[in-house]
């Protein structure tokens, strides 16, 4: 027994170090004042009570890092199951798409947000360039405040694309060839076989999809961070609750305040996913 301890005493010691007292540290830190080099003192919870009455910009950014999460997960997890399915078949050149649609999952994040900043420029960019061969006159879409949140939602669709295709994909060829070649004999066709047997039998893989994509959606930041200025008016229509925390924390160096925007992330990640883990047993079935 005390060799068994002995062998996993590193990895505890690692995710204790790691994980798990930053956490407890952060939470200290939310209940305390702590402005730059000064000393910390304890204020209660007077950090919380000024992010719900006294910072409007908390509240926007909790409603644009809703609005994030809303579309960009269905619509992301949709594409990602509609694109592993298309690449399952038996399709010539199937490994160089998948190659292609990967291929984001690998990039630097702030190389593709350069890329799609000059992508979205207003006066050189190819998207507007395009929009005016057919007589559009294309928006500001990072200058604007209407445009810039959708934007940042195309930009992280299409970088979660690839990799939760890689994932439904593995879900897919999990599942036995035997229930199609059963199905077949009993004349069912192609949209049969994808509703009753495709689609309950990837479910577990899209619910794991679904799951991890709505907590990487709540912690968006790097997209914003690297495709807005932060001297752009368009920014408070953008900026995430994890931006707002970067914002306080290091720009304000108010680490108290920072703290308790992420204590309050680190909630509502909890929340969201016990609703989802309780919701999975309705919709996922399990071979």
């Amino acid at each position: 027994m005390l060799w068994a301890y002995l062998f996993i005493f590193p990895s505890v010691f690692l995710i204790l170090c790691l994980n798990i007292w930053p956490v407890i540290q952060t939470i200290m830190f939310s209940f305390q004042k702590i402005e730059g080099f000064l000393p910390a003192q304890w204020n209660g919870g007077k950090n919380y009570i000024t992010l719900f009455t006294g910072k409007d910009e908390f509240a926007k950014a909790l409603l644009n890092t809703a609005i994030y999460a809303v579309v960009t997960v269905p619509i992301g997890t949709l594409l990602s199951l509609i694109t592993a399915v298309f690449l399952n078949r038996q399709i010539r050149f199937k490994s160089f798409f998948r190659v292609c649609f990967f291929i984001p999952v690998i990039s630097a994040p702030a190389a593709v947000a350069m890329v799609w900043r000059w992508l979205y420029n207003s006066d050189f960019g190819i998207i507007n360039y395009a929009l005016s061969l057919i007589g559009i006159e294309g928006p500001n879409w990072i200058g604007s405040s209407k445009y810039v949140l959708i934007s940042i939602m195309i930009v992280g669709i299409w970088s979660m694309v690839g990799y939760n295709m890689v994932i439904l994909l593995a879900g897919l060829q999990d599942i036995p060839s035997v229930y199609y070649e059963a199905a077949r004999i009993d004349g069912a066709s192609e949209r049969d076989c994808f509703w009753k047997i495709t689609l309950p039998l990837v479910s577990p893989t899209t619910f794991f999809v679904v799951l991890t994509t709505t907590i990487s959606a709540l912690q968006i930041f790097d997209n914003i961070y690297m495709m807005v200025p932060s001297s752009s008016p368009s920014l408070k229509s953008a900026q995430s609750i994890v931006y707002l925390y970067y914002k306080y924390t290091f720009a304000q160096q108010n680490k108290g305040l920072g703290s308790a925007v992420a204590v309050v992330l680190l909630v509502i990640v909890l929340i969201l996913t016990a609703i989802q883990m309780k919701a999975q047993k309705k919709w996922v079935i399990y071979q």
